[in-house]
């Protein structure tokens, strides 16, 4: 089993800054890809960034391009989301993601489903 420990987020006026940590814990071994995603009230889960196991491949939602970074270490079992220039529109909860796979692969999945571990939720508030 895999645990996902988030820590950040929070409340921030229309163009600021804030940063997501997610750190894992448990059979960490084989987390391959990691991703953030975000759920606003009465929608679905949506893909926001994910990250290759060697940090090698990214893949971003079109809506973040340019205005979100995400990174992972591997040493400390951590990915990181930076979110700059925000607006109101990316007001969510925000979830990390951690793909559990004993087969090394370098996808970048954007699918709720290629991902087998979940964080318990980062509110982030982005007033106008």
């Amino acid at each position: 089993q895999v645990q996902l420990a988030q820590s950040g987020g929070g409340r921030v006026e229309a163009g600021g800054s804030l940063g997501l940590s997610c750190t894992a814990s448990g059979r960490t071994f084989y987390i391959q890809a990691m991703a953030w995603f975000t759920q606003a009230p009465g929608e679905e889960l949506k893909f926001v960034a994910a990250i290759s196991w060697n940090g090698g491949a990214t893949n971003y939602a079109d809506s973040v391009k340019g205005r979100f970074t995400i990174s992972r270490d591997n040493a400390a079992n951590s990915v990181y989301l930076q979110m700059s220039s925000l607006k109101p529109e990316d007001t969510a909860i925000y979830y990390c993601a951690a793909q559990w796979s004993d087969t090394a692969r370098g996808s970048v999945p954007a699918e709720v489903s290629g991902y087998q571990y979940w964080g318990q939720g980062t509110p982030v508030t982005v007033s106008s």
